[in-house]
């Protein structure tokens, strides 16, 4: 198929097959390799995306899904050298280890912060529950979260 996306802001064409995962096609494509394949089954969300700015677990995600829409990628919300607000969030939390997480774990929290701009502690963790940290930093994510949450500019990429 021949499936028109904007990536990053970016208009894309992707000839590829219908079925392929959009991991892939970010990955081994278009060599947007912030994005990491976790566990290949939508369960650790070291692959988030957002598609038409709500997460999406890019591993089950297939290409045929989201042609047609706007893809933001870890490496769409950075402003030159200026990292947005989340995380700008992250890094003043450690809110990281290895950091395998982070990437779909940022673009997790700025859309749960377009949706909800005052989350609640609960709202976060709520939120955040489909991400697995391998490295359990989950206290400074929450807290990374909540700072993030105090900058009106946290929001859209």
């Amino acid at each position: 198929m021949d499936a028109q996306l904007t990536i990053n802001g970016k208009p894309t064409n992707i000839s590829s097959d219908a079925k392929r995962p959009l991991l892939d096609v970010l990955r081994e494509d278009l060599h947007l390799t912030g994005t990491k394949y976790g566990c290949g089954e939508s369960a650790c969300g070291a692959c988030t995306v957002l598609v038409d700015g709500s997460p999406m677990f890019s591993c089950q995600t297939k290409l045929a899904e989201v042609d047609g829409k706007s893809i933001t990628t870890i490496e769409g919300i950075a402003h030159g050298d200026q990292l947005h607000p989340v995380q700008q969030a992250f890094c003043d939390q450690a809110a990281y280890q290895c950091g395998y997480c982070t990437p779909g774990m940022i673009l997790s929290t700025i859309a749960l912060l377009e949706k909800t701009p005052n989350p609640t502690r609960d709202d976060i963790i709520k939120g955040m529950n489909p991400h697995l940290c391998r490295c359990c930093t989950y206290p400074r994510i929450v807290a990374a979260v909540e700072q993030a949450a105090k900058s009106a500019k946290a929001v859209s990429p």
